[in-house]
């Protein structure tokens, strides 16, 4: 897959980074968010350093991230119970007509 190099700013720090091509509206909108984090833990009476502020926000990113993949899992769960009653129903309705056709 190819690469282009793509110019992000993160709390206004500009970083060139490697992306593949068609991913950068994707690589911007991370960037973006991650910048939109930083800036609001930094805000934060609480966090003094930097690395404080780095740290607490991979930490809530990750912690999305983890939120996330199990509502996915969930989800998917659902679905394939959901599906399983639908071939079920399916099943159930043309069983009849196979059995009026013998």
């Amino acid at each position: 897959m190819s690469q282009r190099t793509v110019e992000i700013n993160i709390v206004d720090r500009k970083l060139k980074v490697a992306c593949p091509i068609g991913q950068e509206t994707a690589l911007l909108t991370a960037a973006q968010e991650l910048s939109d984090r930083l800036k609001k833990a930094s805000n934060s009476k609480v966090i003094s350093t930097p690395e404080q502020s780095l740290l607490m926000t991979a930490l809530n990113l990750a912690n999305d991230l983890i939120k996330t993949q199990q509502q996915l899992k969930v989800e998917q769960q659902e679905n394939q119970q959901k599906i399983a009653l639908l071939q079920s129903t399916i099943e159930q309705a043309l069983s009849p007509t196979k059995k009026k056709r013998a």
